[in-house]
């Protein structure tokens, strides 16, 4: 399919959309005015959202199904999407977060023993609207170039209106900044992961709550692989909620939105903490952490997304490469241990470090027992570099249940894990101010 060239519309230089195709004409509209043409993919109408690159070869499905995607609209940088179809099993939650999805080179049809239907079908299905044929590259490059941004998919009848209707749309739409929306994709009911339904044959190791902000299918299924019962909560949980279960650790998840949002979570958090209860974060969780510990947050320029991120454990010295889905960061001194903002919880490193743009990618309180990392250790899709965070979480249970004091600057080394989970990478990210770039 040819590429669409893209043209860019200022106030006052607005003209008529050219005639395109109500059939499967589209066009991808950024809020500074720049606009990319190309064809309908998926449903039909109008997607409204933050536009984002996200640039793993491998996994659009775990992508699209991640709720840590929500409201925005997903550019791949893989340029063939759509090759192996879609299936049941690798799906991250109970539906296709993404607002919007954005691909160069759409698969005529899926071509893989495991698909039972077409990507497109699936976009369809859920009403998601996309966008094919356009140049992911030049979008990418323009993103990392002026940051993320608000932007709207428009196809079908929406495609018709003129430049400057679209734009205006999206001018309208609300920002990510002030945006909270862990509570919307989160679970309304808990429920619990047993390790017995997912190849553990022993006695339940340990029994944790973990708090779903928007936590991905495989998540507490790697807890269960390892003799952990998950006790999934919802994001409105209390503490009295969380001791109801009588939990040895406390874990919170991934999601989307703004952490300067999440108070309720940070209170929460907070009360855990005091208690003294075992806690793992990972993006989210990481964020609502550092928030819990008196440090504050800020937005990327253009986040990390991505199968393909370098991190370094300075803990070990080795060299992870992650999964990551963020737009925010955590704003704490990069080198040596340093007393928390809230005093009470004492001193806290960071522990983990992007190798792109050194922006904080875990945290380890040396003081109480709680750490937490910027990224997505349950590797899907992704690579597994990070799978003995795990172990080191349960490790943490077992020394507190033990009596060991929890200084986690002294963790276990990461070892090579036994994680069943298959996973790929590709290219890089990130940005801190303007002259990282």
């Amino acid at each position: 399919m040819p590429i669409v060239e893209s043209k860019d519309v200022t106030a006052t230089e607005v003209t008529n959309t050219e005639a395109i195709s109500k059939a499967t004409g589209a066009a991808l509209v950024l809020e500074d005015g720049r606009i990319f043409r190309g064809s309908s993919y998926g449903a039909q109408g109008t997607a409204l959202g933050e536009a984002v690159f996200a640039t793993g070869m491998t996994g659009y499905q775990e992508t699209i199904t991640d709720p840590s995607y929500a409201r925005q609209l997903v550019v791949q940088t893989a340029p063939h999407i759509g090759n192996t179809g879609v299936n049941s099993d690798d799906a991250e939650s109970r539906r296709i977060w993404v607002a919007g999805y954005i691909v160069r080179d759409a698969a005529r049809r899926p071509s893989n023993w495991r698909s039972e239907r077409s990507l497109d079908e699936e976009l369809i299905e859920q009403g998601i609207v996309g966008i094919q044929g356009v140049d992911t590259r030049a979008i990418t490059r323009h993103l990392r170039e002026h940051k993320t941004m608000r932007a709207g998919i428009f196809s079908g009848d929406a495609a018709a209106a003129t430049d400057k209707e679209l734009l205006d749309q999206v001018l309208a739409s609300a920002p990510m900044e002030g945006a909270r929306l862990a509570e919307e994709v989160s679970v309304e009911e808990a429920y619990v992961v047993e390790p017995k339904d997912h190849g553990w044959e022993g006695d339940v190791r340990f029994s944790i709550a973990a708090i779903d902000l928007g936590i991905k299918a495989m998540t507490p299924k790697r807890f269960a692989e390892r003799g952990v019962r998950v006790h999934v909560l919802p994001a409105t949980a209390t503490i009295e909620e969380v001791n109801a279960v009588s939990p040895d650790g406390f874990f919170m998840s991934n999601g989307p939105g703004d952490p300067a949002t999440a108070d309720n979570q940070v209170k929460l958090l907070r009360s855990v903490l005091d208690e003294k209860l075992p806690y793992f974060g990972i993006c989210f969780g990481n964020q609502i952490l550092g928030r819990a510990l008196g440090f504050g947050t800020y937005k990327l320029r253009y986040g990390h997304r991505g199968i393909n991120q370098p991190v370094m454990d300075r803990r070990t010295g080795k060299v992870e490469i992650t999964s990551q889905n963020h737009g925010f960061a955590v704003d704490a001194p990069l080198d040596g241990a340093t007393l928390a903002p809230e005093e009470r919880y004492g001193r806290v490193e960071v522990s983990h470090v992007s190798l792109n743009d050194d922006v904080v990618e875990g945290l380890a309180c040396l003081d109480i027992p709680a750490f937490s990392v910027q990224y997505h250790p349950e590797a899907a899709a992704g690579p597994h570099d990070a799978a003995y965070l795990f172990d080191r979480f349960i490790e943490l249970m077992a020394g507190q249940r033990d009596g060991q004091t929890a200084n986690l600057s002294e963790g276990p080394e990461a070892t090579e894990s036994e994680d069943p989970a298959a996973g790929d990478a590709q290219n890089v990210n990130e940005n801190k101010t303007e002259d990282n770039k």
